[in-house]
């Protein structure tokens, strides 16, 4: 199901988005504002687990289309958010090993599409991304998909290390991208894998790291000491994707 993307104003307007089950990416509160009907829209946010960030009036001034904010504005999603379930469901009915993307802290939304339109491409099953410190699914992202986003599943989680553990007792493994790992050409890459990969500025986060099962690197021989993150989870993509064909013995 796809949902328009919109900017919500107004308490009433914010509330009724919230109880109405609407995925909302991110709420802005303005700073001090702590009155019941804003209270109750914050805590509303909290239970759905969205990103809230206070600001100062201004912000929300700049922000607003209408003028008549109130206090409050929230960032609905341009799309709904599927299921990990629903991602190992699609991999079952195909008959197919369960190839998944994981990304920690990818906020730049162009290469969040990019990694979608990645993805689908490889034939993977899904793309698993965390509530907090990373891009949503924004219209933007959309675009950049270049329309990707319509037949690959992206699932919004709490902890990416907690999914890593419940997927590995289901079976799969998981090879995070790190430049201190492994050659990733010398990797067992087949069967049901999962990639991890991280922003350019910090990589991988230490906990999530730990969960994996193998660091894979790329091998690099220019004068910098890393790719785009869009670009790295394409090149390991596509490394799977060449495994997955040899061992099928195509």
């Amino acid at each position: 199901m796809r949902y328009k993307e919109l900017t919500i104003e107004g308490r009433n307007a914010v509330l009724e988005a919230f109880r109405s089950g609407r995925t909302v990416d991110k709420l802005f509160v303005q700073d001090g504002c702590k009155d019941g009907p804003v209270m109750s829209i914050v805590r509303e946010a909290k239970k759905q687990g969205t990103i809230i960030n206070f600001v100062l009036r201004e912000r929300l001034d700049a922000m607003s289309a209408t003028g008549k904010h109130q206090g409050v504005i929230a960032q609905a999603a341009a799309y709904e958010y599927a299921q990990v379930e629903d991602m190992l469901q699609s991999a079952a009915e195909k008959g197919e090993a369960p190839f998944l993307f994981l990304l920690d802290g990818i906020e730049d939304p162009h290469n969040l599409g990019a990694i979608i339109r990645t993805a689908n491409l490889a034939g993977a099953h899904g793309v698993i991304i965390p509530k907090h410190r990373a891009a949503g699914l924004t219209a933007v992202v959309a675009r950049t998909s270049a329309g990707a986003l319509n037949y690959t599943p992206v699932a919004k989680v709490t902890n990416l290390a907690s999914t890593i553990e419940d997927l590995k007792k289901r079976g799969m493994w998981f090879a995070c991208a790190d430049m201190g790992g492994e050659l990733m050409y010398r990797l067992n890459l087949t069967g049901p894998i999962g990639l991890v990969v991280g922003n350019e500025g910090s990589g991988v986060g230490r906990l999530v790291r730990e969960k994996c099962d193998m660091a894979a690197a790329i091998p690099m021989k220019g004068d910098i000491d890393s790719l785009n993150a869009s670009v790295a989870a394409g090149v390991l993509a596509y490394e799977v994707v060449r495994q997955r064909l040899a061992a099928a013995g195509a």
